[in-house]
């Protein structure tokens, strides 16, 4: 797999973190000039970095010449665009973010209680959500054209699935995701029963969390936790109405997938799961 530029910003983003060594963010931005989100975001690859504040990076740190020109030529390519900026005047920037991360991925896991996700919703599914959500990440209604591209960015982030070598998929879902009508009875049965031959593949694991659990540890708000097959740390996502936030540190992290992990213990198996989805969809309507 070609690394994707999310993939070579991280790797900007830690060999920056490792210069600054013992020295805080704070010291480093007010040397620079520069603000501490500015520095942070950086290393964290929230953001990529210019040609001009690299090399004023690179000279405070006093890295040689020769370092210097490896590290500027890895940077270079992180700039170069991935399919998903095309949509940029309708994704959140942390929306863009994330679809890089995912698109990296070893492995997913996802806890929704809303909607089905979106790396196995159906294209209909997908228009219902947003044509039901209807505002921009400035809260501005969404029109036609908006809503089209929104669609074609959530299909097209499903290639991930596809790819070589695919993900570990596991998708941990409450029992009000298959109960939720989007769209109307006919659309959602068409998704539950795309959830349940989803499930059947070897690498999508779909387990349903039922009512009859009662409080769980996933009550706070749905997540994805996103696991790399390099050493890069995992990252947490966290979705909200103007864009979404990023969970990186290590307590953190942790603490999230503690919950998956109790989450996904409640849960139905997979092979109860797949029947309560197709049960689900016989009810629907």
């Amino acid at each position: 797999m070609q690394p994707v530029p999310t993939t070579l910003r991280r790797q900007v983003g830690a060999y920056l973190r490792r210069l600054r060594g013992d020295r805080t963010v704070a010291d480093v931005a007010r040397n620079l000039g520069w603000s501490e989100s500015k520095l942070s975001r950086i290393e964290t690859a929230h953001i990529g970095i210019t040609n001009r504040d690299l090399d004023r990076l690179l000279k405070h740190y006093g890295v040689g010449d020769g370092e210097a020109r490896r590290i500027r030529a890895i940077a270079v390519q992180s700039r170069q665009r991935a399919w998903w900026e095309a949509y940029g005047d309708v994704l959140p920037t942390s929306y863009e973010t994330y679809i890089g991360f995912e698109s990296e991925a070893a492995e997913i896991l996802n806890f929704e209680n809303t909607v089905v996700p979106g790396l196995l919703q159906t294209d209909e599914y997908a228009r219902a959500v947003f044509q039901a959500d209807g505002r921009r990440h400035d809260g501005r209604p969404l029109d036609g054209a908006e809503i089209d591209q929104k669609v074609a960015v959530r299909m097209a982030r499903q290639s991930v699935l596809t790819r070589e070598p695919p993900p570990r998929l596991v998708m941990v879902l409450d029992e009000a995701v298959t109960r939720r009508p989007i769209g109307g009875p006919s659309v959602q049965r068409r998704q539950l029963r795309r959830l349940a031959e989803a499930a059947e593949r070897s690498t999508i694991e779909v387990r349903v969390l039922p009512f009859s659990v009662g409080g769980h540890p996933g009550l706070a708000g749905s997540f994805a936790i996103h696991l790399f097959a390099n050493e890069e740390p995992p990252i947490v996502y966290c979705e909200g109405r103007t864009g979404g936030v990023f969970r990186t540190r290590s307590d953190e992290v942790e603490g999230y997938l503690e919950s998956f992990r109790e989450l996904r213990g409640l849960a139905l198996p997979q092979d109860e799961s797949i029947a309560f989805l197709l049960a689900a969809a016989r009810d629907v309507g």
